[in-house]
């Protein structure tokens, strides 16, 4: 600075050496944030997911008592509501005293498979006579001591003979087959004892469902459809539950990201929700398909005014530890996914550093 206070200018060399260093500086700032960028995927279409189920009855009936409220935390097997069981236990009396009636009909082919046989041996015993007394009319009339309407006789009945021992196997065929062709068959195991069992199993398992229990741990949601006096129906969803031990973070990665993505690899989470904590987790799978695949009406790009549009796919993170935080389905997220890749020097850098 001179004596006039004036300053003084920097010579040309100084000023073109500080005009070239920020550019230089710049680009090496540059080269060195793409060098080692791309290791990280960051998104923040994101969300919570929990599995959720349907609640609904298998059988019809008027709901009688629920004990389940909006909200709130069950365990599998918990009674959630319960239907009118009284036509229920109606139909399981009469299906045991069905099973009585088939067990007593059994025994009543035994005893007339019996009865059968023993027609069958009067049949042929009467047979045999038949046939003797045949044979000496048939004789005495060579003889000329019988008349031949006497001999004409005795071949009409002993023809009838026969025709009764014929129906009367028929009879112990039809009274055997009845039997299933062994007489010897346990009660409980000839077809319409076991058609009445079957019946009798349907009866109880259509009355012990008329209790509808919790299908897994969760929340119970859309409660207030379940009112005691209205009419359920079978496969009609009457609340819903949220299952809480299945919590996971859906990340709606892009297409362009998933090069150097895969299974195992850890995020870091950060929930909307919860913006002071994070959370560790680690995929587990990436989906088979974009999301436009799965839609209900899928996008038609076969058409002459289409536009490339980046897709995204869905990837499934499991939180470790199951989260420390509680969780809720929807929650938005902000998910970055250590890939372990970094994008390194260009193609031709490389080779020129390596003196190609």
């Amino acid at each position: 600075m001179s004596d006039t206070g004036h300053v003084r200018p920097l010579p040309a060399w100084r000023r073109l050496a500080l005009g070239l260093a920020l550019p230089v500086v710049l680009a090496g700032a540059g080269t060195y944030i793409w060098v080692t960028g791309g290791r990280y995927v960051t998104t923040d279409n994101a969300y919570v997911k929990q599995d959720k189920v349907a609640v609904a009855p298998e059988v019809q009936g008027l709901v009688t008592s629920v004990h389940v409220g909006e909200s709130m935390a069950v365990k599998r097997g918990d009674l959630l509501f319960e239907l009118d069981a009284q036509p229920y236990r109606i139909a399981l009396a009469q299906a045991d005293a069905a099973i009585a009636t088939a067990r007593l009909n059994v025994e009543r082919m035994r005893a007339d498979l019996s009865q059968k046989r023993a027609e069958l041996a009067g049949a042929e015993q009467e047979l045999e006579f038949r046939q003797r007394d045949h044979d000496r009319q048939a004789k005495l009339a060579q003889s000329g001591y019988a008349a031949q309407a006497k001999l004409d006789e005795a071949r009409n009945e002993l023809r009838a003979a026969e025709q009764e021992v014929a129906k009367a196997k028929q009879g112990v065929a039809a009274a055997l087959a009845d039997l299933g062709g062994d007489p010897a068959i346990a009660t409980d195991s000839h077809p319409t004892v076991m058609q009445a069992l079957a019946a009798r199993d349907r009866a109880a398992l259509d009355l012990a469902r008329t209790a509808v229990h919790a299908p897994a741990d969760g929340i119970a949601s859309q409660t207030d459809r379940l009112r005691v006096g209205q009419m359920a129906l079978p496969g009609l969803s009457m609340l819903s539950l949220v299952e809480t031990r299945a919590t996971y973070i859906e990340a709606n990665v892009k297409e362009t990201d998933l090069t150097h993505m895969q299974p195992g690899q850890t995020a870091t989470i950060v929930l909307d929700a919860y913006p002071g904590r994070t959370l560790t987790a680690k995929i587990t799978s990436i989906g088979a398909g974009t999301g436009s695949e799965f839609s209900i009406l899928p996008a038609q790009n076969a058409t002459g005014n289409w536009v490339k549009v980046v897709q995204r796919v869905p990837v499934r993170l499991e939180i470790a530890g199951g989260g420390a935080v509680p969780l809720r389905a929807g929650l938005s997220a902000n998910v970055e996914i250590d890939t372990g890749h970094a994008r390194g020097l260009p193609g031709f850098a490389t080779a020129q550093a390596a003196g190609r």
